[in-house]
């Protein structure tokens, strides 16, 4: 019998677990879907991106180099810029909520966020790690350009934890999907459902997926440590609920007033918004 599941490739963010516990439970394919994960552009975002343009980052390249039809995600500003640049549509019918924190060494002398005024923090530029320095920050210190401390996200928190590194200051922070412009929305509506389906499960029986965390460990960190990853948590959860607009729009008046703007072109929610 032939196929009939409609094949649909995915980036995962890899900060929570929902698309891995999706494809192994089979939610994806009850949903009519062959999920293919891309591993390049999953591993890629994981890498450094310090000599690379916009444009020229692995989550860009499907859209502006490889010209191929990925879904992926991001936090809400990296989604929101990426649609205004012209790479896809936001999809605002679901967010997820992930932990974000910064770390330094057992020896730093720092120890209040106070204490990072003047220091470097190490950021993935144009990410949920780089937005949430100044947005968490600023209500502690007056900012002033790139900040000897790192700007963490799952699964590097748990790891910076059982690594013994100290936490400075945690909180967390909503991150959205997008997709290419002519998408197919019954994709999309069944790629959503699935991720719910897997967030259930793991409402159900969380211990049971913690050891999917082992694909979301960057490959050079592998055998860098004995990650125990009943230790890791949950990391992001899905949300199946709209983005409220106001969240959209603060967004945007908040990236303005840092000069990060520059890659907006369409600010219109409207037209930036993936309709289905």
């Amino acid at each position: 019998m032939a196929n009939s599941l409609r094949p649909v490739t995915v980036a995962p963010k890899g900060m929570g677990l929902y698309d891995f516990v999706a494809l192994q439970e089979g939610f994806f394919a009850a949903e009519g879907l062959e999920v293919d994960f891309d591993w390049k552009t999953f591993r890629g975002t994981q890498s450094s991106w310090k000599n690379l343009d916009y444009f020229q980052r692995p989550q860009d390249r499907p859209y502006t180099q490889d010209k191929r039809e990925v879904i992926q995600g991001a936090c809400v500003w990296g989604t929101i810029c990426n649609a205004s640049a012209g790479m896809g549509k936001m999809v605002p019918d679901a967010y997820g909520v992930s932990p974000w924190a910064i770390f330094v060494r057992p020896d730093s002398s720092i120890r209040r966020p106070e204490d990072l005024k003047d220091v470097p923090v190490s950021v993935g530029m144009r990410a949920g790690s780089h937005f949430n320095v100044p947005y968490r920050l600023e209500k502690y210190l007056p900012l002033d350009g790139d900040v000897e401390a790192a700007s963490l996200l799952p699964p590097q928190i748990a790891m910076a934890e059982q690594l013994g590194l100290r936490q400075i200051i945690a909180d967390t922070f909503k991150t959205l999907w997008w997709v290419p412009d002519n998408f197919e929305p019954d994709v999309v509506r069944g790629y959503l459902r699935a991720l719910d389906r897997a967030e259930k499960a793991m409402d159900d029986d969380m211990e049971k997926y913690l050891p999917l965390w082992k694909l979301a460990v960057p490959t050079e960190f592998e055998n860098f440590h004995p990650w125990d990853y009943s230790k890791f948590g949950r990391g992001e959860r899905f949300c199946y609920r709209t983005l409220p607009r106001e969240e959209f729009d603060d967004t945007l008046a908040q990236v303005k007033r840092w000069g990060l703007d520059q890659y907006l072109k369409d600010r219109s929610y409207e037209t930036l918004t993936y309709s289905r």
